[in-house]
């Protein structure tokens, strides 16, 4: 769990969920990616939301989540809203 509290916007309570749902290393989450990562996170914890998403992507490439292109939020959002249903 350490190894992913180096990463970009991952705290202790992400860290937590990640580790849970078998995404225990900064490599995993990479090879995973932030979409596929966040539908294993959604399985486990209904809860997590949008911002959760973009905190995974800003992770894998090293960006506070806020610094997110228009279009990969944009994207995001769609795959996010898609997921709803």
């Amino acid at each position: 769990m350490s190894e992913l509290t180096s990463m970009m916007n991952i705290g202790k309570e992400m860290a937590k969920k990640l580790t849970a749902v078998g995404i225990d290393s900064p490599e995993k989450l990479m090879d995973l990616g932030a979409k596929q990562a966040f539908v294993k996170l959604k399985q486990t914890y209904p809860q997590v939301c949008l911002v959760h998403l973009y905190t995974l992507e800003g992770a894998i490439h090293n960006l506070e989540f806020n610094n997110l292109s228009e279009d990969k939020k944009k994207e995001l959002k769609e795959f996010s809203d898609f997921l709803k249903g």
